[in-house]
């Protein structure tokens, strides 16, 4: 029987479609390229926005607030969630919060957005569309909601890629709108989106998690170094995702460049002993990380787990009812040996008591 409770996070979590309205306009918004054609420029401009602001993403929403794999000064903190915002992504903090909650619960029921737990459309947006996750977890974000401009920023998160809209259209047109903010956005959106629902799929797992995360090489060049998953989740809060020389990760060769003048400091960097930490695991511990992670299936395997822990409690009852079945026969021959006893012995009642 459903409870009044779980009822009501089941109502929050369907998706609510008068606050997505701006969400499914935006990819309407695409459409327009058929009527205002392709001018290089444009196209151009969708490029470089998405490359800047999927940076603003994974080098300042990512790593610095969420994982503070680096340090910096005030002036550039807000730079870098201003950039951030541009993505229209949300507030820095709310996008930071719920990116430590996900690290704390990888994979598990807690996990707002599990590929494995809730299926692939789930992760990969819906749960973001809900009212659900709405708020921002200012618990979570003690250290960054200290500064007032990012409390600002964080409420007024729609300033940025308004400004940057209108600015488009002032510089180039409607054709430059189009392509520069809906085009660049929606790609933007799905290509950070699929971190959340593919990389917890397809790829390759070099160290054992607690998770699915894995590596892979299309997903990292589409995030600018973001796809190197299994690596991050493994030692979350490296400035560097992409470990070795093939590992490209071109957030983090910005940070290295800005560090040299002085931008940023105290890149966080993997130690040689965990990151070959991986050539000590046994080959069972190889095969295991080398099983394949259902996809599109992926609440069939939900439902496999929760098939799993209903088995296992059965089992845990069935082992209940059996030693109580035992203590039961254990009784019933004290009581048929006590009618051989002498009359001095105990009592079955006392030999029970006894017990």
């Amino acid at each position: 029987m459903q409870t009044p409770s779980s009822a009501a996070s089941a109502d929050n979590e369907r998706i609510n479609w008068l606050s997505s309205i701006p969400f499914i306009g935006v990819h309407l918004m695409c459409l327009a390229v058929f009527w205002v054609g392709a001018r290089p420029v444009d196209v151009a401009v969708c490029v470089a926005l998405y490359v800047i602001r999927m940076w603003g993403i994974t080098a300042g929403y990512h790593r610095y607030f969420s994982h503070r794999a680096f340090k910096t000064g005030r002036v550039f903190q807000f730079i870098l969630a201003f950039v951030g915002s541009t993505s229209t992504q949300k507030g820095v903090l709310w996008w930071a919060a719920n990116h430590r909650h996900h690290h704390r619960y990888s994979d598990q029921p807690e996990d707002i957005h599990s590929p494995i737990q809730r299926g692939f459309w789930w992760s990969h947006m819906n749960w973001i569309l809900c009212d659900k996750y709405g708020e921002t977890k200012m618990e979570a974000i003690k250290d960054f909601a200290r500064y007032p401009e990012l409390v600002w920023l964080n409420r007024f998160h729609l300033v940025p890629p308004v400004l940057l809209a209108v600015a488009l259209y002032f510089i180039g047109g409607f054709s430059m709108l189009v392509w520069g903010f809906f085009v660049s956005t929606t790609l933007l959106w799905h290509g950070t989106f699929t971190i959340n629902s593919l990389s917890h799929v397809f790829g390759k797992r070099r160290y054992k998690t607690t998770d699915t995360s894995r590596n892979n090489w299309l997903l990292a060049l589409i995030t600018l170094g973001e796809g190197w998953h299994n690596n991050h989740h493994y030692h979350q809060n490296t400035a560097n995702q992409g470990w070795f020389w093939w590992e490209v990760d071109i957030s983090y060769y910005t940070l290295k460049a800005l560090s040299w003048v002085g931008v940023v400091e105290g890149l966080r960097m993997p130690s040689e002993s965990t990151k070959y930490a991986y050539l000590k695991y046994t080959p069972e511990e190889r095969a295991e990380l080398a099983a394949p992670t259902p996809f599109w299936g992926a609440r069939g395997a939900r439902a496999q787990i929760l098939a799993a822990r209903t088995a296992a409690n059965d089992a845990a009852k069935a082992a209940g009812d059996a030693a109580k079945a035992a203590g039961d026969k254990v009784r019933e021959a004290i009581a048929s040996a006590a009618d051989h006893l002498p009359t001095s012995a105990p009592t079955p009642q006392a030999l029970l008591k006894r017990r």
